[in-house]
């Protein structure tokens, strides 16, 4: 029988199919929600679906609470020349072609060194993987920004990159990660995730890092002491199927390590990813649509929430307004100022560049919640009451292309072209 707040809303919910009613009365009763009910709940339409969101808005209430934190932060794509041939990706350049760009170490330290004097407090690094790349070299980068920044957290390195780096190097993952930790590295992203079935990672990037060597990276940086985030990449040829036994396994990793720090679902920007754009794979979706963004949140705070805690909304790919609404719908987090963002960009978002304190403020109150900044392992170093709004330099600058750059800008300038090896 329920009780308190979980009986007062469920007995609202008296019109709740008799399929999933149990499901979210277990889910508020504590009860872990099973791949088998997760599946239940994906499928959940109409009525059920918005039954589904309010369960998963008193979740995060009750594990969360009402604070909405962000972190002030800088995203730095060194380079888009790659490998790869991923294709849902439309930030890669091959080699040869002309858009390829390599910024220096000393431009890297001088965006980072930038981002700590606008006050940021992290910065995030990723890139693609440029052929004959020193080994050693996301070392070297990481000793070089804590040489100039040592207060500035780096958040760095894919698990593909990581991989990457262990392979150029022929050093272990151990070794690698243990090396990158005593030049400074803080944590590491947990992207290059998309699907963790690697059916669907066949068809949509093959000769992508695998589901076992994503594992391995991720857990052996849990056991050296490095957390990291954890993501999906969603709207493109997987079932929400995939995404239940994909956050299944992402909770099984959480209960052993507890090295994630939040889980952030990616929707697929699909008007200029390959896969679409080219026709590359057969049935695949353009992007999820608004229900199915709506519905993986929920189903994330429902599955995650007891394990994860932080739950993150990206304007970025979801753009502020829907970032703000899935605050109501399991989400606990607005993700980071950015500054600068190229792989949504080039794929066609149109948001990336820059959304400063104070719009985040006035999104987060306009949802009746309270804001907070955050650190990088989602320490509060500030929470802000009623009347009280952030100073932050980078709600003074008017025009954050011209002061930042972007990537079209990039791909178009000869300053950083990749030098053909």
């Amino acid at each position: 029988m329920n009780t308190g707040a979980a009986g007062s809303l469920l007995a609202s919910l008296d019109w709740v199919s008799r399929d999933l009613r149990p499901i979210l009365a277990r889910a508020l009763d504590g009860h872990e929600v099973s791949v088998e009910d997760g599946i239940a709940l994906a499928r959940a339409e109409g009525r059920d679906f918005h039954a589904l969101t309010l369960v998963a808005d008193e979740m995060r209430r009750r594990q969360a609470g009402e604070v909405v934190t962000y972190v002030v932060n800088r995203n730095v794509n060194f380079t888009n020349v790659c490998i790869k041939h991923c294709t849902f990706c439309a930030f890669s350049r091959d080699h040869r072609e002309e858009e390829g760009y390599f910024l220096p170490v000393a431009e890297v330290v001088r965006r980072a060194r930038e981002a700590s004097e606008l006050g940021a407090t992290e910065v995030c690094i990723q890139a693609g993987l440029p052929p004959k790349l020193d080994g050693r070299y996301y070392i070297d980068l990481t000793r070089a920004i804590t040489a100039a920044v040592p207060a500035l957290h780096i958040h760095a390195f894919s698990p593909e990159e990581v991989l990457y780096g262990s392979i150029r190097s022929g050093l272990p993952i151990r070794e690698y990660l243990a090396e990158l930790k005593a030049a400074g590295l803080g944590t590491l992203p947990g992207t290059s995730a998309e699907i963790l079935d690697q059916a669907i990672r066949d068809v949509i990037a093959r000769g992508r890092i695998t589901v076992e060597q994503w594992v391995d990276v991720i857990t052996t940086a849990h056991a050296l002491g490095i957390r990291t985030t954890s993501t999906i990449m969603y709207g493109h040829v997987e079932t929400p199927a995939h995404w239940i036994h994909h956050m299944a396994l992402l909770r099984a990793i959480q209960k052993d390590t507890g090295g994630f720090t939040e889980f952030v679902p990616l929707s697929l920007i699909h008007s200029e990813a390959p896969m679409w754009a080219k026709g590359l794979v057969p049935g695949v979706r353009p992007g999820a649509t608004g229900i199915e963004v709506v519905k993986m949140h929920a189903l994330a705070r429902l599955m995650l929430g007891p394990t994860f805690r932080n739950i993150q909304s990206s304007w970025v790919k979801e753009g502020p307004k829907l970032a703000q609404l899935l605050l109501s719908a399991g989400a606990n987090d607005l993700g980071g100022t950015l500054i600068n963002e190229s792989i949504s960009t080039s794929a066609g978002a149109q948001y990336g560049q820059l959304v400063g304190p104070a719009e985040l403020h006035r999104l987060i109150r306009d949802a009746g919640r309270v804001p907070a900044q955050r650190d990088t392992l989602y320490g509060l170093l500030h929470t802000y009451n009623d009347g009280e709004d952030p100073e932050s330099p980078l709600d003074k600058i008017e025009d954050a292309e011209a002061r930042f750059g972007s990537y079209r800008r990039l791909i178009a300038s000869g300053e950083f072209r990749f030098t053909r090896g």
